[in-house]
């Protein structure tokens, strides 16, 4: 193992394994911290959940990751989270990230979320979302992380400990030479960590050639992109024409929606119009076992290996908030969560061999009652979201809620031939 990768949540685990694949890594995603001997490949993403738990639980999953990652002979660390940088006030990007800085002995990293093919970009220091700043993207609206200021180094400085200072556009666009420089002097003048600008996937190759020597990089999937180059200019990494190859997908196929994102909201709707579709309403069965009763009473003799069926507890944010007024916030996130993995679980009884789910905390909760232990990474049918193949030879795509275009859960299954 060449990069060792924590990701805080699951789907940001594939995203981030998909891009190391596209650039020559073989790489597989374990679940959870590894409590044994690690899979053979050249980097390895550790997904965990704890985006949205407390933060000191956060820091001890991440560190204990860290340790397996280095004990399995990592040269460098990755830690990352989300392109729209999810956090609260308490953290929990900066909690983690500082942590991990004094694991490994080290003083400054980097931050940087951009991911330019999914339309996130970094300029002055401000996330874009498209042309809108974050709190204008909708992510204000997060039910677990509502995005309200888009300026990176005050949301940043304001859960670490060290300061935060910021490598401009003007500087990144001068190339990985000029980038390196400044991040020198950021840390020699007491910088713990930069903010980078990045508007082009030429930016995040920039940045991640100049993040070569660092123990620790961390942001979006975005900026590991140029790490592959490194360890490959190293002699350490040969070229691979095969890091994506998957075992041949079988039986029926179908999505699960969590993710109350304006993309997941757009794709079922898309998806409403070709395929059946069902719409579970927590709030009027605020009862997991009976939505999931539900969904597979709904999909006897609607399963088949040619078209998916569509099986979501998404909601616009109006009914998210009607649904923790009414149980809590947390509550309401367990129940949609616990109803889909109960759904996944059946789906696969029932023959379905191909499923895709979308919302990071929902992958979360489907992965850990269907038992997958470890993903073999493959081909991606949309940016940061790749087929993967789990022990059992189940096919599973794990979708963040934000991404994909809005044909998504038609398109995701054309390619793959059961």
């Amino acid at each position: 193992m060449l990069l060792g990768c924590i990701a805080d949540d699951f789907t940001g685990a594939t995203d981030l394994a998909a891009t190391l694949v596209r650039y020559g890594m073989r790489t597989v995603q374990v679940i959870g911290v590894p409590d044994g001997p690690l899979p053979e490949a050249d980097a390895v993403v550790v997904a965990l959940k704890s985006r949205t738990v407390p933060a000191s639980e956060a820091v001890s999953l991440s560190l204990a990751a860290c340790d397996a990652l280095l004990a399995g002979g990592a040269r460098q660390i990755f830690f990352k989270y989300c392109s729209t940088f999810d956090s609260t006030a308490a953290g929990n990007i900066g909690p983690v990230a500082e942590a991990l800085l004094r694991r490994l002995q080290s003083g400054f990293a980097l931050a940087c979320p951009a991911f330019p093919a999914n339309g996130r970009t970094v300029y002055q220091g401000h996330l874009f979302v498209g042309a809108a700043l974050l709190s204008e993207s909708g992510m204000q609206d997060h039910p677990l992380t509502p995005m309200r200021d888009p300026n990176l180094l005050r949301v940043l400085s304001a859960q670490v400990e060290g300061s935060v200072g910021l490598v401009p556009f003007n500087t990144v666009q001068a190339g990985a030479a000029a980038i390196r420089r400044e991040m020198t002097r950021l840390a020699e003048s007491g910088r713990r960590f930069a903010i980078l600008d990045a508007l082009t996937e030429e930016h995040l190759l920039a940045i991640g050639e100049a993040a070569a020597a660092h123990p620790l990089v961390t942001g979006g999937s975005g900026v590991a992109m140029g790490l592959p180059h490194n360890f490959r200019a190293a002699g350490l990494l040969p070229e691979r024409r095969d890091a994506a190859a998957l075992p041949a997908p079988h039986g029926s196929c179908a999505v699960l929606a969590g993710s109350c994102s304006r993309a997941t909201l757009a794709q079922i709707g898309v998806a409403r119009d070709h395929v059946p579709v069902l719409e579970l309403d927590p709030l009027a069965t605020p009862d997991a076992a009976a939505l999931a009763q539900q969904a597979l009473d709904w999909v006897e003799g609607r399963l088949s290996a040619e078209r998916p069926v569509v099986i979501a507890a998404s909601a616009p944010p109006d009914r998210v908030r009607a649904l923790q007024a009414r149980i809590g916030r947390e509550a309401a996130g367990a129940l949609v969560e616990a109803a889909l993995a109960e759904v996944a679980a059946g789906l696969v009884a029932r023959g379905v061999g191909r499923l895709m789910v979308a919302g990071g905390e929902t992958s979360g909760a489907a992965v850990g009652r269907l038992g997958v232990r470890s993903l073999r990474i493959g081909p991606e049918i949309a940016a940061g979201v790749p087929w993967t193949a789990t022990e059992s030879g189940l096919h599973l795509a794990l979708k963040s809620g934000n991404f994909g275009g809005r044909d998504l859960f038609l398109t995701a299954f054309e390619g793959e031939v059961a």
